[in-house]
C-alpha cells in the first residue's frame, strides 16, 4: 500500500491547525470525550476514562502506522486539543469524521475542521469522501450540510452499538 501521509502531519486552515496526536494529549482525551454526546453518536468507548484514553491512543499508533487512517487533534494553535477529526480509507471511500469536547462546542470546530480535512483529501485524491451520521444527530447533519456534504440515496445502515439500535445515513461530499 502506498503510504498517503507522512510521519507528521499538520494541516492548517480556518484558524485552526490539525496535529498528529501525542501521547501527552491522552491527559485530555477523557474530558474531550467522556459525555453523553460523545458516547450517543460515536463508536468511541463510554465511560471514556483514562484506561479508554490509552487504548484510543494506542489505536491511533496502529492505525498511522498501517496507513488505514488518521486521527488529527483539532486545536487552535497546534497545543492543546480540542477534539478530533477523522480519516479511514474504507474500500473504495475515504470515511471521515469529527467529535468536538463540549468546554469548545458552539465555536464552529467541527465544520471548520471537516473543511480542512475534505480539502486535504481531495488534495491526495481520495474519494468519495463519506460521513456515517446517526439520523438522530441533526447537529452533525447540520454540520456535514454546512461542509457542503450531501444525503445520499443509499440505503440506512441499522445497527446496534452500546447496546443501542442506531440508524446510520451516508452523506457525500457535493462539494
Amino acid at each position: 500500500m502506498t503510504k498517503l501521509w507522512p510521519d507528521e502531519v499538520r494541516l492548517t486552515g480556518e484558524g485552526l491547525v490539525l496535529r498528529d496526536w501525542v501521547e501527552d494529549d491522552v491527559a485530555f482525551m477523557p474530558g474531550l470525550f467522556d459525555n453523553p454526546a460523545v458516547a450517543r453518536f460515536t463508536p468511541l468507548p463510554s465511560p471514556f476514562d483514562e484506561a479508554a484514553a490509552k487504548a484510543h491512543y494506542a489505536k491511533y499508533l496502529t492505525r498511522r502506522a498501517e496507513g488505514t487512517g488518521l486521527r488529527l487533534a483539532i486545536t487552535a494553535d497546534g497545543g492543546e486539543p480540542l477534539g478530533e477529526v477523522v480519516l479511514f480509507l474504507k474500500d473504495d471511500t475515504a470515511e471521515l469524521g469529527y467529535a468536538v469536547g463540549p468546554a469548545h462546542r458552539g465555536q464552529d470546530l467541527a465544520a471548520r475542521s471537516l473543511r480542512v480535512l475534505t480539502a486535504h483529501a481531495l488534495e491526495l485524491g481520495l474519494g468519495p469522501l463519506r460521513l456515517q451520521i446517526d439520523s438522530e444527530n441533526a447537529a452533525s447533519a447540520a454540520v456535514a450540510r454546512r461542509v457542503g456534504y450531501a444525503l445520499t440515496d443509499l440505503p440506512p445502515e441499522a445497527k446496534v452499538e452500546k447496546g443501542l439500535e442506531i440508524t446510520l445515513l451516508t452523506w457525500e461530499y457535493a462539494g
